[in-house]
C-alpha cells in the first residue's frame, strides 16, 4: 500500500481527514479544508463541480488513486473525494503526490 494511502488512515483516526463529495463541497465552501484528494475515477459531473469549487475558493485539488483505495485507506466503503483539515499535513501530502502522479493540482 502507498505511504499516503496508510498516512490517510492515521489522519481519519485523528479526526483531520473529511470524506465524501457533500462533506467536502461544505468544507470548501467554508474554507475548513486544505488539500482535496479526487480519485481518478470519479465521474465527470462529481470531478468539475469538486474542481470547480476548489479552483474558485483557492483549495488545491490533486487527482490521485482509485475510490476504492481511498475509502480503504480511511476504514470506510468507496469514497470519491478526501480532505485533508490540517495546514501542515496538507503540505507534506501534496508534495508527495505531486512526486508521484505528475501533480495536476489547482
Amino acid at each position: 500500500m502507498n505511504d499516503v494511502l496508510q498516512f490517510l488512515g492515521l489522519l481519519q483516526r485523528s479526526g483531520q481527514v473529511i470524506s465524501g463529495e457533500d462533506t467536502c463541497l461544505r468544507a470548501i465552501r467554508e474554507r475548513n479544508v486544505d488539500l482535496i484528494i479526487l480519485a481518478q475515477d470519479t465521474g465527470a459531473n462529481g470531478a468539475k463541480k469538486i474542481k470547480n469549487k476548489c479552483a474558485f475558493y483557492e483549495v488545491p485539488c490533486i487527482t490521485a488513486f482509485h475510490a476504492s483505495d481511498l475509502g480503504r485507506a480511511i476504514g470506510k466503503s468507496s469514497r470519491n473525494v478526501v480532505g485533508i483539515t490540517s495546514k501542515n499535513l496538507a503540505i507534506k501530502i501534496r508534495a508527495s503526490l505531486n512526486d508521484q502522479f505528475g501533480g495536476d493540482s489547482i
